[in-house]
């Protein structure tokens, strides 16, 4: 799971001035040169990529070995395209948490490199087709207050999934919340070596983290004065060679498994949105150096190359995290060539040093996991507290999307997640929409809001203006507040939609024909103004202008209430002349 980014800010000036005024920014990022800073940036964040890749990687139940091959292909290749240029792609932890969780409930071995080349591609058509098709608004589906439930969710998970490594205490529990529970109950149990590892772990993190000039490499030195500190002392304790080799070689190439696909492409769209809504905020949060706009859809795209490329290199799925880019900001980063060499330097780190890798104690590992988890917790606490302040809705939501993420497979928890964002939309959408009288000072010719009427007298024009996204759970609040019409007598309601939107709910369209007959039965008009150029061919196809009568579907105009001024000055003729019994009615 990402976190936080160190509190130094890149320079965002570039080394070479832009070829382009300041005011006109390129619209596309460009490759650009490299520079001393982008090498040295590259070299640091690869480095970092070799215990933060190994620890997400043990997170998620996988060799950690994965891990660090997360780090090279899909990182270049995702610098290379992307259009966030600082945006570094790779594995984070609830990526590697709802991978697993989506192996495991398709029943396919995870250490099995043709399953996992196949989840990983997937994942990438499904970014890609995202992108291509421009679709990434659809990150907008998953409200903060979700979200935040999610990732809080997310942390308690990554902290049950390192209790062995941490702690030498492995539990046998399946649930998240159980885990920590079974884990703080047998603290007894828990192995001193291990612990005392983890503590000096989390206790040198923190040191270093406390030093300004330390904070952005605090996880890495951490990782080296323990690591060296436990091969001094020689403590016994477990370490990533017990789990897997780690050897001096880069990842050979693999084939997906066809045959798996079926079981995988639910479980890869759900792992595409993982990640896609961690990488959502990048753009924002890391601005282009060169002046150029960032653009959710490219960054899909880019996201989607970079796995299916990955996915033949033996990478699980990534995306875009903004701990690594914080790392990369932090170290000097200027272009993209920053993202293409830390995937390059981690390649040849580990050709140069590969079995190295082997002594690092797990409980190093458990210890910076707590680490990571810990920082997202408190990053998340200031949006616990707007959500929690907020309303009982939202509050609602992200109190059972953290229930869902840590009592079922995360595939599920993302999915019912974005259900439970659209409920509370359309929830507030419901509770929102209502239709307000306007009245007209003939003295100003100023418009102000009124009640609306409990119902619409004989001889009488009574203005209504409607408020709402014209769903169609609006209708029953909206009969509640539209007037009485069983006494209109040659009466006129002029209906304002200005802020309709251009495709309306049929239920909305529905109310308004039976409203237009029951005021057309009485000898009354219901007249609809502000209508725009889409709006009225919505209503000519459905029917609506033609039960309305000629002309009362009256189109908006650029300047503001003019059309209802006019429909309102035209709707008091007519009833005048009803009542002299000179004209309609």
């Amino acid at each position: 799971m990402t976190h936080h980014p160190p509190d130094h800010r890149p320079d965002h000036r570039p080394d070479h001035p832009p070829d382009h005024p300041p005011d006109r920014p390129r619209r596309r990022p460009r490759l650009g040169r490299p520079t001393r800073q982008d090498a040295v940036s590259g070299f640091v964040t690869g480095l970092f990529s070799i215990p933060e890749g190994m620890a997400y990687a043990s997170i998620g139940g996988f060799n950690p070995l994965v891990g660090l091959y997360s780090g090279m292909v899909p990182t270049s290749v995702g610098s290379l395209l992307s259009r966030t240029v600082l945006m570094t792609t790779t594995l984070t932890s609830a990526i590697a948490l709802t991978s697993h969780s989506v192996l495991a409930d398709a029943g396919l071995d995870a250490d099995d490199p043709a399953n996992l080349a196949t989840l990983t591609v997937l994942v990438g058509v499904v970014m890609l087709l995202l992108g291509v098709l421009r679709l990434g608004s659809v990150m907008s589906f998953v409200s903060n207050a979700v979200m935040t439930g999610f990732t809080t969710g997310i942390a308690l998970q990554i902290v049950a999934g390192v209790i062995g490594d941490a702690t030498g205490y492995e539990t046998d529990r399946h649930n998240t919340i159980a885990k920590v529970v079974d884990g703080l109950v047998h603290l007894p149990q828990w192995d001193l070596a291990s612990t005392a590892v983890a503590a000096a772990t989390v206790l040198c993190w923190w040191g270093a983290h406390a030093v300004r000039r330390l904070r952005a490499f605090a996880v890495l030195i951490a990782l080296l004065v323990v690591s060296v500190g436990v091969a001094v002392l020689r403590v016994d304790v477990r370490e990533a060679g017990d789990i897997g080799a780690i050897p001096r070689a880069l990842p050979l190439p693999v084939l997906p498994d066809v045959s798996a696909v079926p079981a995988l492409a639910t479980g890869a769209v759900a792992i595409a949105l993982v990640a896609l809504a961690q990488a959502a905020g990048i753009g924002a949060a890391v601005p282009n150096p060169d002046g150029s706009r960032s653009n959710l859809s490219g960054d899909f795209t880019a996201q989607g190359v970079a796995n299916i490329a990955g996915g033949f290199f033996r990478a699980l799925p990534t995306g875009g995290s903004l701990s690594r880019t914080g790392v990369a900001t932090s170290a000097g980063a200027r272009t993209r060539w920053a993202g293409i060499f830390a995937g390059v330097f981690l390649a040849v780190l580990v050709l140069v040093a590969g079995p190295l890798a082997e002594r690092i104690p797990m409980p190093v590992i458990g210890g910076l996991v707590v680490v990571i988890a810990g920082e997202l917790i408190v990053g998340r606490v200031p949006d616990i507290r707007l959500v929690l302040r907020t309303g009982a809705l939202p509050a609602a939501g992200m109190v059972l999307t953290f229930l869902g993420t840590t009592q079922l497979a995360l595939q599920y928890a993302i999915f019912l997640g974005a259900i439970i964002s659209l409920v509370l939309f359309c929830v507030n959408a419901q509770r929102q929409a209502r239709l307000v009288r306007l009245e007209r000072d003939d003295a100003t010719g100023r418009w102000r809001t009124a009640d609306v009427p409990a119902d619409v007298a004989p001889g009488s024009v009574v203005v209504l203006h409607y408020e709402g996204v014209s769903l169609f759970a609006e209708m029953a609040r909206l009969d509640e507040t539209w007037p009485d019409l069983s006494g209109a007598r040659r009466s006129v309601v002029l209906l304002d939609v200005r802020t309709m939107p251009d495709v309306p709910s049929s239920t909305i369209v529905k109310a308004l024909l039976r409203r237009a007959g029951q005021l057309r039965a009485r000898g009354s008009r219901l007249v609809v103004v502000g209508a725009d150029d889409v709006l009225a061919g919505v209503f000519e196809r459905t029917g609506l202008t033609a039960a309305l009568g000629p002309g009362d579907v009256r189109p908006g105009t650029p300047v503001l209430l003019e059309a209802l001024d006019a429909a309102y000055d035209e709707a008091v003729a007519w009833v005048r002349r009803a009542e002299d019994g000179s004209g309609p009615g």
